[in-house]
Parts: C-alpha cells; structure tokens; sequence
C-alpha cells in the first residue's frame, strides 16, 4: 500500500516550470522548424534600435538645447524616426524578394540619378552637398543608393555567376558602375561612402567565386586611388596628418579627435554611468551622430564598447548565415543580397569605431541602428527587413505544405 501511494504521490506532483532565461533561449533556437524568421536578427536589431535611442537621446541633450531651447529636439525627433524605420521594416516583411530581383536595374538608375541629382539641387552642410531637401524632410541620398547598388549587384552575380569566374569581364562590369558611383559620391564630396561601397561590392565579387589575381589588381588600383584623392584635396591630407598625429593641433584640425580619445580614456573600464558624460555637453562635434560611439565609451566604459561591439557582430553573423544557407539550397538572389547587407554593415561599423577611437581617419558614417540620422535609420532598416524576408523565404521553401484537408 505504501507503494502504491507513493507512486500516486509521484503522479500528483506538478513538473518543475522551465527557467526563464532557457524559455528565452527556446524562443530564440527553436527546436523545431516552427519559426518563420530568424528571430536571434529581429531581436538584435530591436535591441540596438532601443540602444540607439537611449545613446541619441543621452548625446544630444546639451546640443539640442543649445540649438532649439528644447533639449529633447533631437530625441523626440530620433523617436520618429525609429518608428518610420519600424513601419518601413514591416513593409519591405510583405515584398517578395523576386520583385527586389526583377526591379534592380531601375533602382540602380534611380540610385544614380539621386547622386547627380544632389549635386544640382542638394543641400549643403559644412561644406558637403549630400542631402536634399523635400519640405520638412532632408534625404541623404547616398544611404539609398548604396543599398540599391546592392540589390543590383546581388541580382548581376545571381544570372552571371558563371562569367564572374570565368571571365575577366564579369569581374570588370559591376566595377565600371561602381566607378561611376564612385565619382558622382566624390563630387559631394564623401569619401567614406565611397570606401565602405567600394569595399562592399569587393567583397560581394570574392564571396560569388571571383579570381583571386583579380582582386590584387583591384586591391592596388584602390589603394593608388585613394593615395592620389589624398594627396589632390589639401583637407584630405589634413585629416590624414590629424589622425597620424592629432596633439599635434589640439584645438584646430585634431580637436574633434582629441575630444573623442578623450571620451574614451574618461569612460575607462565601467564608464561614468548613463548620462553622465562630459565631452557631450559641446564639448565634442557630432556627439550624437557619427561620433556616437565615443559617449557610449565615456558613459559605459570598456564593457560598453565591447556589449556593443558584440552585438554588430551579431547582426553581422546573422546575414551571413542566412546568406550562406540561401546559396546551399540556390536561392542565389537572396544568398549574394544578404551577404552583401552584412558586410556592407560590417564595414561602416568597423569604419564608424574605428574613427571615435582613432584608429582610423575622421569619416563621416553613421553606426547603423544606432546612431541619430533619418536616412540612415529607415535604409538600415529596410535592409534589416530584407534579411528577415530573404529567410522566410528560405525557410517555406523548405517546407512541404498539407494538403487543405488534411495530410492523408
């Protein structure tokens, strides 16, 4: 009898309740093939939209009442944006990515006809003239074209796989639209864009199969290039002397980069704690823009930069997983797309760091997600959203549907 009961006992007692940090590793690993999206992506870049905000908002105090009276200007503004950006991120959700693919050659004209149309009507900024103005709106038109350079090029290395590794003339097309690009990005004047476009569909070429001899040649053509543009424009050289040696002129070519190493040196190994930054209060330039990064460090340390850090490296892994799976089960379109927008994130994260700790000479590029910007944020979501549509459709073409009555 005491078995007996026992056992009742045992078939009585409620399962111990899975912890909730293992439920949250569940959601984001399924088991089973139940999610319809790569949510490890989705949670990562809501994360560092969140962040993006918290940051802006925390940077641009100081500046956005010194401005406008209002010290909440530009967080309030950022707010708006991170909602557009979610809106555009939904949308491009319900765009197949054949209609992306079939439509690149007109993006790829309206990306150019954007550039030369800023340098007519655009709108000038300390001394460049990359943003047009439509009422209210001011449109950085080279954050767009950049991505429908990359929808093009995803779409020309899909149907001309074949002639990119066997012919020097695949290799040499895309490369003769990118100097166009190049050149109509380098009447703005923005050399950084150049860079990251430039490196991007470099990269893009390598991962389809390119030859490996080709890429030397390219390689030394653009470091030629970039050693003639130096060298031709006074303020380029200046800013490459700056960052050689920036105590050199502390309080005129190197101040900006000064301010930023000293962000950076304040912030040591746990930061001063949110909000309590010192270079932000106009001390240092573009606190809350390209020089983002640099408060993170002041205000959150060593651990902040590196949290940071991880997980752009995150978001990063991610589309080349998705790339990488697209091209095994040959959806080539979506595969060369996403391995385009992860590195082409990749690269304007390392450049935009780079630059706040001084690493790397002063660019003007945003951390995508992150830092303040309308343009920027709303691309890098749309580019986000073509990740997560490129993996569902991955995903469901994986899947074998029932029949509507039922599996017999």
């Amino acid at each position: 009898m005491a078995t007996v009961r026992e056992e009742q006992l045992a078939l009585d007692m409620p399962a111990a309740a899975t912890p909730r940090w293992q439920q949250l590793v569940e959601w984001l690993k399924p088991s089973t093939s139940q999610a319809l999206y790569d949510r490890v992506l989705l949670t990562v870049s809501l994360a560092l939209l969140a962040f993006g905000f918290i940051m802006v908002s925390s940077a641009s105090l100081p500046t956005a009442d010194r401005l406008t009276g209002n010290p909440f200007h530009f967080a309030i503004r950022h707010g708006i944006y991170i909602t557009i950006s979610l809106f555009v991120m939904l949308v491009s959700l319900r765009i197949p990515t054949n209609l992306w693919n079939e439509h690149s050659g007109k993006l790829l004209l309206v990306g150019l006809a954007m550039l030369l149309a800023v340098l007519v009507i655009g709108h000038e900024v300390n001394g460049s003239q990359r943003w047009i103005k439509v009422g209210p709106i001011t449109v950085q038109v080279a954050e767009m074209a950049k991505l429908f350079f990359y929808i093009y090029m995803a779409s020309y290395l899909a149907r001309r796989e074949d002639e990119v590794r066997e012919a020097i003339k695949g290799f040499i097309k895309p490369l003769v639209l990118l100097f166009i690009a190049a050149v109509l990005l380098l009447m703005q004047p923005d050399f950084g864009t150049v860079v990251v476009l430039s490196a991007t569909t470099v990269a893009m070429l390598f991962l389809a199969g390119a030859k490996l001899w080709q890429f030397f040649a390219v390689f030394i053509t653009c470091v030629l290039a970039m050693i003639l543009l130096i060298i031709v424009e006074p303020y380029r050289m200046q800013r490459f002397l700056t960052f050689l040696e920036p105590e050199k002129d502390p309080f005129g070519a190197g101040y900006q980069l000064m301010q930023s190493l000293i962000a950076f040196g304040q912030g040591q190994f746990s930061g001063a704690g949110l909000g309590n930054s010192i270079q932000k209060l106009q001390y240092l330039p573009e606190a809350h823009t390209d020089f983002i990064m640099a408060v993170v460090a002041e205000e959150l340390g060593f651990i902040g930069v590196i949290a940071v850090i991880a997980v752009v490296l995150m978001l990063v892994w991610r589309a080349l997983i998705i790339g990488r799976r697209c091209l095994m089960v040959d959806q080539r379109y979506g595969g060369y797309l996403a391995y385009g927008i992860g590195v082409w994130f990749s690269i304007q994260a390392f450049v935009n760091i780079g630059v706040a700790s001084g690493a790397l000479p002063t660019k003007g590029l945003t951390l995508p997600l992150v830092s303040y910007g309308g343009t920027s944020l709303v691309v890098s979501a749309l580019a986000v959203g073509l990740l997560l549509r490129i993996d569902h459709e991955r995903r469901m073409s994986g899947r074998k549907v029932a029949p509507r009555g039922g599996a017999e």
